[in-house]
């Protein structure tokens, strides 16, 4: 199900387990979470026209398709990507070839549209095909108006999990699409090759928290739909982890040595998974914070 795992692996030659089928969930009227392999997608229905935020990746375009079927018979309009990764931006050509447009913030456009490599992987990703990327690009916010509902989609104020990352928010209905700003029940990966640090992924939730009440349904880029608190375990969480470790890299410590503290072990149990177990999530947040370092001198 965790197809974050995915943002590398895949090119690594892991096997993509394909499931029968994409599960839909209700979560308001007019809106379904699709949950396939990658990055939770959101659709929007009605008369006027349906919305993804986020399309997964591309072996599972079909299947994300059929469980649109289940809901709409009519085509998709828009795709919005929260960010560039390909296990949210990876169907962005099927829908595309199948007349929906492109829509994402002007890093997401770039991105898409430039090789990549990750630090985090050791893998490059290629320029996605023209036909693949974003048609409509924007720079801070960007509104949808659509089925009677307004959609506005927000530029996160920092780089978080990429320099890219937006939030979607659904205000007519209380429910917020965070993308991988926030991953509930696991550690989240950082991209810190496109400009990703868990300072910015702090800042994003800071900013979106105050927004929320206890009735809000929270859509995670990965993981299960939660609410208001399951969002601030998640933020507890990482801002703990962040300052562990900063503090360590104060004193002076080593990621090597920082590992051996195992600073991280009162969550593990709760929030690693395969592709995060705790040594690699303690380097990579040892990473994160000296990227913020080296930004703040």
């Amino acid at each position: 199900m965790m197809a974050a795992a995915l943002l590398g692996s895949t090119v690594a030659g892991a096997q993509i387990q394909i499931p029968d089928e994409a599960r839909v969930q209700k979560v308001a009227p007019g809106l379904h979470v699709i949950m396939g392999v990658g990055g939770n997608v959101a659709l929007v229905t009605g008369p006027d026209g349906v919305l993804l935020v986020d399309d997964d990746m591309p072996p599972l375009a079909p299947k994300i398709a059929a469980a649109i079927a289940t809901v709409t018979e009519q085509p998709v309009s828009f795709v919005f990507n929260t960010h560039w990764h390909f296990d949210h931006a990876g169907g962005n050509r099927y829908f595309a070839e199948r007349g929906a447009i492109i829509v994402a913030q002007d890093n997401v456009h770039k991105r898409l549209s430039e090789k990549q490599f990750s630090r985090l992987t050791g893998t490059e990703t290629p320029p996605a095909p023209a036909v693949a990327q974003p048609v409509i690009s924007f720079a801070d916010s960007l509104s949808f108006h659509l089925n009677g509902l307004t959609i506005r989609a927000e530029h996160v104020a920092q780089p978080a999990h990429t320099d890219g990352d937006a939030v979607v928010f659904f205000d007519d209905l209380n429910v917020v699409h965070m993308g991988d700003t926030f991953f509930n029940g696991r550690y989240p990966v950082i991209d810190l090759s496109a400009g990703g640090t868990a300072e910015g992924m702090l800042a994003a939730v800071d900013a979106v928290l105050p927004r929320l009440d206890a009735a809000t349904v929270v859509i995670p880029g990965h993981g299960p739909v939660t609410d208001r608190a399951g969002l601030q375990a998640f933020r507890d969480m990482l801002g703990t982890v962040n300052q562990r470790i900063t503090g360590l890299l104060r004193e002076g410590k080593t990621a090597d040595e920082v590992i051996a503290l195992r600073p991280t072990v009162d969550y593990d149990e709760q929030w690693a998974w395969s592709f995060m177990p705790p040594e690699r999530w303690t380097r990579l947040m040892y990473d994160s914070a000296v990227a913020s370092a080296a930004e703040e001198n």
